[in-house]
């Protein structure tokens, strides 16, 4: 059976599954839009919540930066796991004890001010639309390989699914159809690297094959593969694979963002609304750390099987002996080779082949021949280009597996961007339709007209969210989300902890700070990444570790307007009192 053939019928199933959970669970009411009714089970919502958080990035990009940056790519697997365990820990029994669906309802309330509202509104919606531009890049991406297609077909394919089951469904569609997602992700990320791990190490399990040794049939000897990856990575001009990479502060600066960031994630927060109680929550927490522990631990094999894999499988290698993987993926525009010696042969080194992404002249290329690249050409001796998001999905295709489970990593990776994006989306719609419309603009609309204007909005959202997909601000699906995180770190992370801890901060504090910690973030990052091509970073803090110092922004800033300003109002303190103690709640608060 054709490879396109096992596609059509995985992802022809999966997307079988997931519209008839649409249609199955369709939202007749606002509290089943917003919070699935307030009735799914602490197993459920926690393999769901787990769906939700293991978007396009991580299921597509950790480990390709992984396999890029080696131990430099750890910031991902801290951040995002020391952030989520923040998350449950910190806030999220505190905010269900506030019994508010969503994060601008939240600020609105405890702040007692319409214009905080408003400001966590538009917080939202920045955060949302850059979280979702990666998703939809994602989508694109999978699509292209899938169909031979463009992205952007690909990208408007993912948009109009993903419409399809939020919008009908609201939070009771998505959360049924992220448990369905994650069954198809963890099959899709683990059954591929079992493979790999005996293929390359004899073993099993690949955490103990990624400490094991190198054993891959036709090697000369065996001695421990992180040995084997450091040597070629040196002999290759890179770092070791297990050095550290970059600027210290910058790590710690992206790492403390992810982490925080993490924290302040409206799509997230909201999952823990979906089920009865706060002791509910806490055992949601505990499902969703045990589903996310089960790929997070599995990608650092990955990423080192598939480095080791690409390696051999194209450096030092006749293009005209190029693997099929190869030549497809540069169809696709993700894969570039340029003979700068004129030897006919791929060398892969460390820098760059060229400048920027690449781009295409097909006119004049030859039969059989590499697609020619119209790039400036760098001065390294790097000939080979590729984008480090197909890692994971050109993976088994390196290592000769079995068309099937190809496959099924193509599905996984479809079931993790869409799962996220519904969530991003849901979140978003809300935001305008509830926070907005329904709290602002128009207080006496209808329970029917408040669903309608969060499917308008919806909408919207994907028209814009699939443009920047297409024509997305970084390559790299991670890159874009991580700007993401930078953006919740610094506006709403600061205002929900001190809306929780702090009776002393009041509305001209949380607004003055949400403003000012988004707007440096936001400012730094346009500028970096749309403005200049400039790596002269202040303080060699990057883009996508900015948005710490713009936390720190906005504690400051929040603390010292509400040092000079008056005190919230009484019955406010008395809240924040009370919601520092959380048990007890009931369900969420009916929209």
């Amino acid at each position: 059976m054709e490879q396109t053939t096992w596609n059509f019928i995985f992802i022809g199933i999966t997307f079988a599954v997931y519209i008839g959970i649409a249609i199955w669970s369709r939202a007749g009411s606002t509290k089943e839009y917003y919070t699935a009714g307030g009735s799914v089970s602490p197993f459920a919502n926690g393999m769901a919540t787990a769906a939700d958080w293991m978007s396009a990035a991580t299921f597509i990009s950790m480990a390709g930066g992984i396999a890029a940056a080696g131990y430099g790519a750890s910031k991902f697997l801290m951040g995002w796991t020391g952030g989520f365990v923040l998350l449950t820990t910190l806030m999220v029994p505190y905010l269900r004890k506030f019994g508010k669906a969503t994060v601008p309802d939240f600020v609105g309330d405890r702040f007692y001010s319409n214009g905080a509202r408003l400001v966590a509104v538009i917080c939202a919606i920045f955060i949302c639309m850059t979280y979702i531009m990666g998703q939809m890049r994602g989508v694109g991406i999978v699509f292209s390989r899938l169909f031979d297609i463009e992205i952007w077909m690909g990208v408007m394919i993912g948009g109009g699914i993903v419409f399809f089951y939020a919008g009908l469904g609201g939070m009771k569609g998505i959360t049924y159809t992220q448990v369905a997602q994650y069954c198809v992700m963890v099959f899709a990320y683990t059954i591929p690297v079992i493979f790999i791990s005996i293929i390359i190490t004899g073993n099993v399990i690949p955490q103990l094959g990624l400490i094991g040794n190198y054993v891959k049939e036709g090697a000369e000897d065996s001695q421990p593969l992180l040995e084997k990856i450091n040597q070629i990575s040196v002999d290759l001009g890179f770092r070791e694979y297990t050095a550290g990479t970059g600027n210290t502060l910058d790590l710690f600066c992206i790492t403390a963002a992810l982490m925080v960031g993490t924290a302040g994630l409206p799509h997230v927060i909201v999952r823990f609304f979906t089920v009865k109680s706060v002791k509910a929550v806490r055992k949601s927490a505990f499902w969703t750390l045990s589903f996310i522990a089960i790929i997070y631990l599995t990608a650092p094999a990955l990423g080192m099987f598939a480095r080791t894999n690409f390696i051999e499988e194209i450096n030092e290698k006749k293009y005209q002996n190029a693997p099929e993987w190869f030549v497809n993926w540069e169809n696709q525009g993700m894969i570039a080779w340029v003979d700068k010696n004129n030897d006919g042969i791929m060398q892969y080194r460390a820098g760059n082949v060229f400048t920027g992404k690449p781009t295409f002249n097909d006119t004049d290329r030859l039969e059989n021949g590499p697609r020619l690249v119209t790039n400036e050409i760098d001065s390294s001796t790097n000939e080979v280009y590729y984008d480090k998001d197909i890692i994971v999905l050109a993976n088994p295709e390196m290592a000769g597996l079995p068309k099937w489970v190809i496959a099924l990593v193509m599905a996984g990776c479809v079931a993790a961007a869409l799962s996220t994006a519904a969530g991003l989306l849901l979140v978003l719609s809300t935001s305008i339709s509830h926070d907005l419309m329904k709290k602002i603009i128009k207080p006496d609309i209808s329970d029917k007209q408040e669903i309608r204007y969060a499917r308008i909005a919806s909408f919207g959202a994907l028209v814009i969210a699939a443009y920047f997909g297409i024509n997305p601000p970084s390559s790299f699906v991670a890159k874009t989300v991580a700007f993401a995180f930078g953006l919740a770190a610094s506006s709403f992370f600061p205002t929900l902890i001190m809306g929780i801890f702090s009776k002393r901060i009041n509305k001209e504090g949380a607004i003055a700070g949400m403003i000012s910690g988004i707007g440096f973030t936001l400012s730094y990052i346009i500028y970096f990444q749309f403005w200049t091509e400039s790596k002269d970073y202040w303080m060699g803090i990057s883009p996508e570790g900015i948005g710490f110092l713009g936390m720190i922004i906005n504690f400051v800033v929040a603390f010292l307007v509400s040092a000079v300003t008056p005190p919230p109002p009484q019955e406010v303190q008395d809240m924040v009192e009370e919601i520092r103690i959380p048990k007890g709640s009931g369900e969420a608060t009916h929209h």
